[in-house]
């Protein structure tokens, strides 16, 4: 399967419309907490390759729990070469393997060093490639990309071809992982600048300016209408907004982003106090 113009827009609408359920918001926090302490690791990995190191890092997760003891390649352990598919990685060297060298291996192994398009879509085609596009052919979204996230209900490949329809993944999704990031402003994702499915870009400024005047900035009291104003600056390509209704410096920064002003209530939009004249 090929990266076309219509699955990169498939992939930015997706990871635009991202949210991470409530009941998951607090782990994935903290497996990014955990994920950044392993930062330079990733990155000693991926930066003679080109690849980015949360791409790494996603991978990491989901394939081996983030433990350094097992192969990238598929969770196998490091004291042998690989047993399940790709069997017999790495070729060369001698068991037991460094992490680091196993993992240059497992990406090399999948011409990702090879690769040039890290947007948005270009992350997200090679996570889904990386698992296999199995998913897809069920017309499910795939949990190795979204689990954790409002886009994944249930459906799993409990075993090699074999596939439950009830069983629900338990770990988070890379996407996910990702969209996480970018809301902490953790990671800068580089977009295709393709308006989302259904979003006319000539029109969104407007909606949101409409219903940005109905949002007060706040920090601490949340509000639907603040959540359909996330939602819709969140249909915006590089706006990243979680979505708790608090309008508070982030989703006042991204609707500044949009509009050229501030929501009402914020005091960096008010205008500075003039020093009272003396009597």
């Amino acid at each position: 399967m090929k990266l076309t113009s219509a699955l990169a827009r498939e992939y930015q609408a997706f990871f635009q419309a991202c949210e991470i359920r409530p009941d998951r918001a607090a782990f994935v926090d903290a497996l990014v907490d955990r994920i950044l302490q392993y930062k330079l690791r990733y990155e000693t990995v991926g930066r003679p390759l080109g690849i980015p190191w949360y791409f790494i890092a996603a991978i990491h997760s989901l394939e081996c729990g983030l433990k350094f003891s097992l192969h990238l390649h598929n969770g196998d352990p490091l004291t042998r070469r690989t047993v399940r598919s790709p069997r017999g990685r790495p070729k060369l060297g001698n068991p037991p393997f460094r992490w680091e060298e196993s993992a240059a291996d497992a990406l090399q192994w999948r011409g990702l060093e090879k690769w040039q398009n890290w947007s948005t879509a270009g992350l997200l085609y090679q996570l889904e490639a990386y698992n296999g596009f199995g998913y897809r052919m069920r017309a499910l979204p795939s949990p190795y990309l979204w689990s954790f996230s409002t886009h994944y209900e249930k459906g799993k490949f409990v075993s090699d071809g074999v596939f439950s329809s009830e069983s629900i993944s338990q770990q988070c999704g890379g996407a996910t992982l990702w969209r996480r990031m970018a809301e902490r402003k953790l990671i800068e994702l580089d977009s295709e600048r393709f308006p989302p499915t259904g979003v006319d870009p000539r029109t969104a400024s407007g909606e949101i300016l409409q219903l940005g005047s109905q949002v007060s900035y706040s920090t601490d009291r949340p509000t639907e209408a603040a959540r359909q104003l996330q939602r819709l600056l969140n249909q915006v390509p590089g706006i990243y907004l979680r979505v708790d209704g608090l309008a508070g410096e982030r989703t006042s920064d991204a609707f500044q982003k949009v509009t050229g002003s501030y929501l009402p209530g914020d005091p960096r939009g008010e205008p500075a106090r003039q020093p009272s004249k003396s009597a």
